[in-house]
């Protein structure tokens, strides 16, 4: 029998994470598994639940969130023999839409009772520790007046994008590659381990979550004319084809920026005036279907 830790962010998302209980209690495959439920009462505490569930040596430990919620849980199972498994309920749900895990609830329980365990790669940001996407400029911007706005949801985010997109001018950042600094100046840049930001909008739509390597996407500008057309891109997965988007591969990178603020999968974070960037390859066991 395996033990499994289910981890719920009680306030996660848009509320679905509400009906957890019952749905364990009807469809996890109770002759594989044990199970322990613990909630999280502040941020970061999925962190500090998920290395307790590592030191008690459970095997799969199941994040109930959005990608928030991931990450926290993520960062405790690096390098450990310990599976990570998502049951998406957050408002994005960027890395299991990557992962193909799905949002319906019983399906993503599926994925425990029947899943394959993989390996992904991770990526630290100077302390932190990321699995999706992180990104300084605009979408940093937004991740913090979003946090600001009270109500979660795809159509409050879109909400504060369109109040503040008028206002908001490109920026410059210099990075530093392989020893080399680039001077850019970008309306955002995101460090990209899965493709996606969230609710099928691909940044990176060419990133490999299994290569060693994070996509670097640099937007130069977005305007009322060309955000048509990015917008369109964004969601048809075909953004890398746009002149308005450049990639670049690394396994690590120095951001050297005039703000200092940045986000994580939509969480505002504070990281200075530079950050450091590095990839750890298949650093985290993951449960897929």
């Amino acid at each position: 029998m395996k033990k499994i830790c289910f981890i719920i962010n009680p306030i996660s998302g848009v509320g679905r994470q509400k009906v957890i209980e019952k749905l364990i209690d009807g469809y996890l495959d109770r002759t594989k598994f044990t199970y322990e439920i613990a909630y999280t009462k502040a941020p970061k505490h999925a962190t500090e639940l998920a290395k307790n569930a590592v030191e008690k040596k459970f095997d799969v430990v199941v994040a109930v969130g959005g990608d928030g919620s991931v990450n926290e849980t993520a960062k405790a199972l690096i390098d450990s023999n310990v599976a990570m498994a998502i049951i998406p309920t957050g408002s994005g749900n960027g890395l299991a839409r990557y992962l193909n895990i799905p949002l319906n609830l019983k399906k993503a329980m599926g994925i425990i009772n029947n899943g394959k365990t993989t390996k992904i790669d991770s990526i630290q940001l100077n302390d932190e520790t990321f699995v999706n996407v992180a990104g300084v400029g605009f979408d940093a911007h937004i991740g913090w007046e979003f946090a600001k706005f009270g109500k979660r949801g795809f159509s409050s985010y879109l909400k504060v994008i369109m109040r503040e997109f008028p206002k908001y001018k490109p920026q410059d950042f210099e990075l530093i590659i392989d020893g080399k600094p680039i001077i850019k100046k970008a309306f955002l840049i995101s460090f990209a381990n899965g493709s996606q930001w969230g609710n099928n909008a691909h940044i990176a739509p060419t990133a490999d979550i299994t290569d060693g390597m994070m996509d670097v996407a640099i937007i130069k500008d977005i305007n009322f004319v060309n955000g048509i057309s990015i917008g369109y891109r964004l969601f048809k997965k075909t953004l890398h084809q746009s002149s308005y988007l450049e990639l670049l591969k690394v396994k690590e990178v120095t951001v050297i920026q005039k703000s200092t603020i940045a986000h994580i999968d939509g969480e505002p974070i504070e990281v200075g005036n530079q950050i450091q960037l590095k990839v750890n390859p298949l650093s985290l066991n993951v449960l897929i279907p």
